[in-house]
């Protein structure tokens, strides 16, 4: 049936109500591997994944050097038991030079030509040339049981103090409060059960210490009529 002008034509149904028309449905496609879109996402990806790559280099830019692992004094011998590796990053690549790496070969021998605490980066500084002369002996200390800390062993490092009267017509060779060995590395510690300690209290320690150290212990010993030596441990 024809309408009049201006009317919208519609299709009627089996029950004779108006249906709109449907207009076909459009099928997406994907984007073509010469579509500049692909390639500027993947250039994007790219330069992500190399972005990432670089930070993650530069943040791990340490290097790992060797550490004593406990308080070492000067005459010390260390082995590579001694030491622990840490990881250090250098703000000045020249600094390196100063200490051992740990890929490196270590010395024949690490002595101690002076103290190094515990934790502290090993310099080299520190460590004596295998043809240099060795100017420390290793110095036998009776002391009283009670006046050695209960945690002083091999390896320790130790100041000794001395007091007591002076001997007659001789003058002090320290003064009070005045260690008469400072920094003196422990070699050995037996316990008070070893050897003589566990008949008379008294405990040996065996001290490395240089020569004239020596040689003033025995001088300042000999100065006092009744001697007292007290230990102490540093760090």
């Amino acid at each position: 049936m024809s309408l009049g002008a201006g009317h919208e034509e519609r299709e009627a149904d089996g029950r004779g109500r108006a249906r709109a028309t449907v207009p076909p449905a459009t099928r997406t496609t994907n984007p073509g591997w010469r579509d500049p879109r692909l390639w500027v996402g993947l250039l994007i990806v790219a330069g992500s994944v190399v972005a990432g790559s670089r930070l993650l280099a530069a943040a791990d830019d340490t290097v790992r050097v060797w550490a004593v692992a406990a308080d070492a004094g000067p005459g010390a011998q260390l082995t590579e038991d001694d030491l622990v590796a840490r990881r250090v990053r250098f703000a000045d690549g020249d600094d390196l030079t100063a200490y051992y790496r740990v890929e490196e070969a270590l010395p024949g021998g690490l002595r101690l030509v002076r103290g190094v605490g515990a934790g502290e980066l090993l310099p080299r500084g520190a460590v004596g040339a295998d043809d240099q002369p060795a100017d420390t002996v290793e110095l036998p200390v009776a002391v009283e049981a009670d006046q050695v800390p209960p945690a002083v062993g091999a390896g320790s490092v130790v100041d000794v103090y001395l007091v007591g009267s002076p001997a007659r017509d001789r003058d002090a060779a320290t003064e009070p409060g005045t260690p008469v060995l400072r920094e003196a590395t422990v070699v050995d510690a037996p316990g008070p059960d070893a050897g003589f300690g566990g008949a008379s209290g008294r405990r040996q320690l065996v001290l490395a210490v240089p020569e004239d150290a020596a040689a003033a212990y025995f001088a300042a010993v000999a100065a006092r009529e009744t001697p007292v030596l007290t230990v102490v441990r540093r760090g």
